[in-house]
């Protein structure tokens, strides 16, 4: 049976009862999928904004989509990864001591941050990476200094890339200019361009004069592959001498380059390894590493079977996350593409734009783990994972739990809770101006463990927040926080 757009509705257990309906079921359902691509292949060929290998990658995108071809996991098979598959990062061989083996490490490596990601959550119109940290600084600075930094130390070159995604190219090809003199080799590529599907009858918007952006969309980080490969990046660094890529979100300040996972990862020929950290109860959703038949799999929460969410988000069976921080072996993406082995599962994405309902199918570049040989998890410590994905993010990064130096963000040592606190803010703080006009300097958290606020609240200069605290304006009251003022366990 099937349910919407061709996705599986009901896993039917009875194998001989259930053949012919089954096979008749599955029939009509490929029958289905036949007429719709049929219909949707002339309409993407006039499509002219976009490659011939966008058209085919999202043709093939959509045939599998309609294929139903989704794999069921089933619960019982699943196994808690073993040390080998997950390597505690403690266990980890130190990096060679000598300069000049650790440039030869280095020379090997290239930098890829995911860079196709708007600001627009935290009110802000350009690419994320734009939007200051600390001190004066943006992500996209701290990136650089942080290479230029590596490079300047080792004499090596680890070149960075950027992908982004038609919203950032332009702004960032701008910005990228400032940084022409500096001690590293920036190149930017853009991710795929495809087009929207309208739910209605499966044809894409743009060829319904949606001319605009709003009839496209990028198609997720798990497009990293084929973009790497179809921009010629891939072959320019294969071509240098580059074996490893090291890919993260452009807005996570923690993913910096560790020669330890590097060096790692060539003395064991790994082709593919992602970073997980222990989970905390906030991070109940994020995907986990499992051993599923026989090999390392990613296992997000859309995948799970309803009767067991519950059980995927208790952090006793499932300890650890996926932090997005990737390690891949060049020569394996060059192979897997070009086979076209890279079936990730796919994300259904449904959004609707002037009323029309649209649909964006996307894939995650961490479900490629289990098409690469001698893939591994390594198990790192949380400080490899500091995402800024809202303005309570940044107050903590801003704030004194944190100093910066060469461009790398460092936990201050006086906080002895090895976790951060945890930080709400109402909507008045949801844009970054707003948030940073309520502040006359970030308070100082380092000894606090939470802090709730909400209503029309104001910080005046030098406030220290302690234990638990709670800030309620009443609605139509303007409360404001008085310079120095100490709040500690106070509501």
């Amino acid at each position: 049976a099937t349910s919407g757009l061709g996705s599986p509705l009901a896993f039917v257990s009875s194998r001989a009862r259930s053949t012919p309906l089954v096979s008749c079921a599955s029939r009509s359902r490929s029958l289905m999928a036949d007429a719709k691509i049929a219909k949707l292949q002339p309409a993407v060929a006039e499509l002219n904004q976009i490659s011939e290998n966008e058209k085919s990658g999202f043709i093939s995108l959509v045939s599998r989509y309609l294929s139903g071809e989704a794999e069921q996991i089933e619960w019982s098979k699943i196994q808690t990864p073993t040390d080998e598959v997950v390597v505690p990062y403690d266990t980890l061989s130190p990096p060679p001591e000598d300069l000049e083996a650790t440039k030869k490490l280095l020379d090997k490596l290239a930098v890829l941050k995911l860079n196709g990601g708007l600001g627009t959550t935290m009110g802000c119109t350009g690419p994320k990476s734009v939007i200051e940290v600390r001190n004066g600084f943006t992500f996209l600075d701290l990136i650089v200094i942080q290479i230029e930094s590596l490079n300047k130390k080792y004499g090596c070159n680890v070149p960075l890339l950027l992908m982004n995604s038609f919203n950032t190219h332009d702004d960032t090809q701008k910005i990228v200019e400032k940084y022409a003199n500096s001690n590293i080799e920036i190149h930017t590529f853009n991710q795929s361009q495809y087009p929207r599907l309208v739910m209605e009858d499966f044809l894409p918007l743009p060829s319904k004069g949606h001319a605009g952006k709003d009839g496209w969309y990028p198609p997720g980080h798990g497009d990293v592959f084929p973009s790497l490969m179809n921009s010629g990046k891939l072959d320019a660094l294969l071509s240098q001498g580059k074996e490893y890529v090291f890919i993260a979100n452009s807005d996570n300040l923690g993913a910096i380059v560790d020669i330890k996972i590097l060096n790692h990862l060539i003395n064991n020929q790994n082709e593919y390894c992602m970073e997980v950290t222990p989970k905390t109860l906030a991070d109940v959703k994020g995907g986990t590493l499992i051993s599923y038949e026989g090999r390392v799999q990613l296992l997000e929460i859309a995948q799970v079977p309803d009767a067991h969410v519950n059980e995927f988000k208790s952090i006793e069976k499932f300890k650890i996350f996926n932090t997005n921080n990737l390690w891949v072996n060049l020569k394996a993406i060059k192979r897997l593409v070009e086979a076209d082995a890279l079936k990730m599962e796919i994300i259904p994405n449904p959004k609707e734009v002037d009323g029309v309902k649209v649909l964006q199918l996307e894939t995650a570049a961490g479900a490629a783990i289990r098409f690469f040989d001698h893939a591994i998890g390594i198990n790192v410590p949380r400080s490899r994972f500091l995402p800024v994905k809202a303005t309570s993010d940044l107050l903590l990064v801003q704030s004194d739990l944190y100093t910066l130096v060469d461009g790398f963000v460092i936990r201050n040592k006086a906080r002895t809770n090895p976790s951060n606190p945890s930080i709400e803010l109402g909507p008045e703080f949801k844009k970054v101006a707003n948030f940073l006009s309520r502040f006359k300097s970030i308070p100082s958290i380092v000894e606090l463990d939470s802090l709730k606020v909400s209503g029309d609240v104001w910080f005046g200069e030098g406030v220290v927040l302690k234990g638990k605290v709670s800030i309620t304006a009443k609605s139509g009251v303007k409360l404001e926080i008085s310079d120095g003022a100490v709040l500690e366990n106070k509501v």
